[in-house]
């Protein structure tokens, strides 16, 4: 019998989703809208992420995750239902399977909750992996091999760091500070130097155009709007890269120790691997300027971008499904 298979990297900003054959087939924000009074959903992905801090009273928007796990479980179910739809039609015959990505330091609780709420949106069969290992075969590691192989995910929620040796995870460290926390310190750091309050929108694009890991000779410099809050009125500043470094450098600091917990704990044959091949850093927040520089400034061992690290994990799902028996003990558990 033909069952459709999909891979989604279930993000806290974003959710990717992958389709064997066809390869990656949507990557939109993780937000809905939802109209309070009819009690139905709006929009989903782009549309609902451009009405964020722009609704009246009638209509909310959520972001039903937290942390890379699962806060607001029926939201989350309709996503998954919008997804599908998307992908497989809205009068598709058959169910499909659906492999999930989920931060490797999630409780079985919260592993539970993304398996039910798949089952809900339609799903034959959830399969749920750890989204190390997934950005690990996405980036083109080879998992299974003997030598050790060190990822750094940093997402929207969580960054994980994990070693991986023979198919599995050796030892691995999850700190939840990571994209969006950057962009709330950006938020903080305007508001406490220029008395102007912007919106986390403004915030990750002022993370997104220049921002930086590193400070730089050469600054860049961009016009930020928001609401000044002694007057109450709109306002422009103009923010340079090395103040957007110095906003996050406590976020970046969190990652970083965490980094280096993972390299303490490594046994002294992996840590020899690791040194010779460097680390790798997938996940959104690996587009942060000079990421990798800071790392291996701060650890002393080589580090490089995947590539499209964005896409990493999703096309990590699309591997997995195309060869489950080969990855059957690198995956978590089905239902």
């Amino acid at each position: 019998m033909f069952t459709p298979k999909i891979g989604i990297d279930l993000g806290t900003c974003n959710s990717v989703v992958f389709v064997p054959k066809k390869g990656l087939v949507l990557n939109e924000p993780s937000v809905v809208a939802v109209s309070l009074s009819e009690n139905k959903i709006l929009a989903v992905g782009l549309e609902a992420k451009e009405m964020t801090g722009r609704t009246p009273d009638t209509i909310r928007v959520y972001r039903p995750l937290k942390d890379g796990v699962i806060a607001e479980y029926r939201i989350t179910e309709a996503m998954l239902r919008h997804f599908i739809n998307k992908v497989l039609g809205k009068h598709h015959l058959f169910k499909p399977e659906l492999m999930v990505g989920v931060p490797a330091g999630i409780t079985s609780t919260e592993r539970r909750a993304v398996i039910e709420a798949g089952i809900a949106a339609g799903a034959r069969a959830v399969y749920v992996a750890k989204e190390p290992i997934l950005a690990a075969i996405g980036a083109g590691i080879p998992i299974n091999s003997c030598s050790g192989h060190m990822i750094v995910d940093i997402g929207g929620g969580t960054a994980e760091v994990a070693v991986i040796s023979l198919g599995g995870i050796v030892n691995a460290g999850s700190v939840r500070s990571a994209g969006d926390k950057i962009d709330e310190a950006i938020a903080d750091y305007i508001k406490k130097k220029y008395n102007l309050s912007i919106g986390s929108q403004t915030a990750e694009e002022v993370k997104m155009k220049i921002g930086t890991a590193l400070k730089d000779n050469d600054e860049k410099i961009m016009e930020v709007t928001g609401r000044d809050l002694i007057l109450g009125l709109p306002r422009t500043v103009k923010v340079s890269s090395n103040e957007i470094c110095d906003a996050s450098q406590d976020i970046l600091n969190e990652i970083i120790q965490n980094i280096k917990q993972v390299l303490w704990a490594t046994p002294a044959e992996l840590s020899a691997d690791i040194m010779d091949k460097g680390m790798i850093v997938s996940g959104g927040g690996a587009l942060l300027r000079n990421i990798d520089g800071l790392i291996s400034q701060e650890t002393g061992v080589p580090c490089f971008i995947a590539e499209t690290p964005l896409l990493c994990v999703a096309k990590g799902t699309g591997v997995v499904l195309e060869n489950l028996e080969t990855y059957k003990k690198s995956i978590m558990s089905k239902r």
